[in-house]
């Protein structure tokens, strides 16, 4: 996540601790993502969340935080993009000093991330670079230190469906494990033809991460689960750290 930051040229950023004091932008500011740049920002490179200017694309009424109600805790400096700018524009016009804009270069646009369609000029993109030029570099560092790859989303189970229903839970964790297996097994021959260097680039990762860097359980994802409920808690995003056996149904507990 911390990875996909670009900042601007002329911000004095040069390593990821000089983003001390500085303006970030995040498009959503509950949003996975976010929670993870903070939390590695403040504990791996000692960016203390409470020094930095936090900058929110995504407006009220099409954001997280709008449909819960969620307000930043007190101390942290929170402010909202006007809505006829974006986390690009901003960024490349020196009125950020970092943010993740890979979506200002996708042609897929859509309502809730303006920098699909408010993009600065070609010419403008100049003063834009990534905060890790070897990216790639940076994600083998940051799995080889702690040892997982962040997870992004988490499917859940209303409460009711899982009383009547007990086997849902372990069966549907099933199916994603066989449609995993059955990816894995197709995505040697699934390389683009024209991604020159795509056979390398998979052989690099395998190298880096493993043949199944995408493990799933919870025996093998306690430490990041672990890692995300200490984010959520000392960022404001609940009230206290709650165990595993609040969040996963029992037949989850033991994989």
């Amino acid at each position: 996540m911390h990875a996909q930051l670009s900042v601007n040229v002329d911000s004095g950023v040069e390593k990821p601790n000089d983003l001390y004091g500085k303006r970030i932008g995040v498009g959503e500011y509950q949003q996975t993502a976010s929670l993870w740049t903070r939390g590695v920002l403040q504990h791996d490179f000692g960016v203390d969340q409470f020094s930095v200017d936090w900058w929110m694309e995504r407006s009220e009424e099409l954001s997280h935080g709008g449909a819960t109600g969620f307000k930043p805790m007190e101390g942290i400096k929170f402010n909202r993009i006007p809505e006829d700018k974006s986390l690009a524009t901003m960024l490349a016009r020196g009125e950020l000093d970092a943010a993740p804009i890979g979506r200002a270069f996708s042609n897929e646009k859509n309502v809730i991330d303006r920098s699909t369609t408010i993009r600065p000029k070609p010419e403008e993109f100049a003063k834009v670079r990534p905060l890790f030029p070897d990216f790639m570099a940076e994600g083998k560092r940051f799995f080889e230190t702690h040892g997982y790859i962040p997870a992004n989303h988490c499917y859940a189970i209303r409460g009711d469906i899982h009383e009547k229903y007990p086997w849902v839970a372990f069966n549907l964790y099933a199916a994603f494990v066989r449609a995993k297996e059955e990816w894995y097994a197709e995505l040697s021959s699934r390389v683009p033809s024209d991604l020159i260097f795509g056979p390398q680039y998979m052989a690099q990762t395998r190298r880096i991460f493993g043949s199944d860097p995408f493990t799933y359980g919870l025996k093998d994802n306690q430490k990041m689960i672990d890692t995300m409920i200490g984010f959520s808690h000392e960022q404001g995003f609940i009230p206290r750290k709650p165990d595993m056996e609040e969040l996963f149904a029992p037949p989850m507990l033991d994989l």
